[in-house]
């Protein structure tokens, strides 16, 4: 055998079976199960005294060996799992780092573990969707926290929703969201409305957004931020998210025409459709290639104010009437479009203020919201 662990230690081991040698050959025990230099019956008895300090009746012994063994490739399965179950001090390594416990050892631990022991599983270097499933369903706030902020956690969009229905109060559980690297549109909308002002800035940063005037993002503010969070998302992506707006009771007159005089115009389709129930693909049809007539049609029976169609036919009109070119700031050029197109003269109208036209329209907007 190596150096690392040698007869001699075996020797001690059985003459000298005292505490403190059993925990010094446990500290050695890691490097010595994944040394390439073994010969197979040296693995098989250095696996067999693992076997044995894992059931030591001293928890230094099993705290010690499991350290040295946390991370250890060669560790017996039903080793890591009996230690898995150990108290804290023994299992939170193995938990957090062994890479021999499968994706249905961990759930099935998660699902019966406590809060420190599902922390340290959301802790992982890697964690695949099935284990973060199980965390957000079965874990406690803290773990369902640091599993938000765990960069290696691979964490579909239902999980992502189910944490925020599980915690809406949680300021751990929702700032890590937020800082996570990616969110889907429909679960960053809802974070927006759930969370402090600070972390609304810094939702709107985190996904390379400008953030708009502070002076007011926690109203009007979140309404650019959710149309700015639209803007890019796949198609399926913003439908979902526009669903989801409204049957929360969010997907308001007022953010439909500032996504349509800002440039938004997939998200007022979107929202077009689902106010309608027309295919999104026929309101388009109707917003673009039917005349005047179809957006007047389509307007009504979506249900909104009167007051405010005049400012979405002269947004319709001016992306029928130019588009949008590819050329720099096209997106600037076109907000000023629209705004001229509504405000018919101003004397200290500055067009290149992004919402300078729906704070012009403030009364029917706030009559509307």
């Amino acid at each position: 055998m190596t150096s690392t662990l040698s007869h001699a230690d075996v020797t001690r081991l059985l003459t000298e079976p005292s505490a403190s040698t059993r925990a010094e050959l446990a500290g050695k025990l890691g490097l010595e199960l994944d040394s390439p230099k073994l010969a197979a019956h040296e693995l098989e008895l250095a696996q067999d005294i693992v076997r044995i300090l894992a059931k030591d009746i001293e928890t230094g012994v099993r705290t010690a060996l499991a350290q040295s063994v946390r991370s250890a490739r060669n560790l017996p399965r039903d080793v890591a799992l009996r230690m898995a179950e150990d108290v804290e001090a023994v299992s939170l390594p193995i938990l957090a780092q062994s890479l021999v416990l499968t994706d249905d050892d961990l759930v099935a631990i998660v699902q019966r573990a406590s809060a420190p022991k599902q922390t340290a599983i959301a802790g992982r270097s890697v964690v695949s969707e099935r284990v973060s499933d199980a965390l957000v369903t079965h874990g406690a706030e803290e773990a369902v926290a640091a599993l938000m902020g765990n960069a290696g956690a691979r964490i579909a969009e239902p999980a992502l929703a189910l944490a925020v229905d599980r915690f809406p109060a949680s300021n751990a559980v929702k700032e890590a969201m937020v800082n996570r690297d990616t969110l889907p549109p429909a679960v960053a909308e809802r974070l927006i409305a759930l969370v402090s002002r600070r972390l609304q800035d810094h939702l709107v940063r985190n996904h390379n957004l400008p953030a708009g005037a502070a002076a007011d993002l926690v109203m009007r503010g979140r309404e650019r931020a959710v149309i700015r969070l639209s803007a890019g998302a796949a198609d399926e992506d913003l439908r979902t998210m526009v669903a989801q707006m409204h049957h929360t009771g969010r997907l308001t007159p007022s953010i439909m025409v500032r996504a349509i005089c800002t440039g938004d115009i997939g998200f007022f389709e979107a929202a077009m459709a689902e106010l309608t129930g027309v295919k999104v693909e026929n309101v388009q049809v109707l917003l673009h290639d039917a005349g005047p007539n179809g957006l007047a049609a389509l307007y009504r029976r979506a249900g909104l104010p009167p007051e405010l169609f005049s400012c979405v036919r002269a947004a319709v009109d001016v992306v029928n009437e130019t588009g949008f070119d590819g050329e720099p700031h096209e997106l600037e050029r076109f907000r000023a479009r629209v705004i001229t197109r509504v405000l018919t003269r101003t004397e200290d109208f500055d067009p290149g203020d992004v919402d300078y036209l729906v704070d012009k329209l403030g009364d029917a907007l706030n009559l509307a919201a």
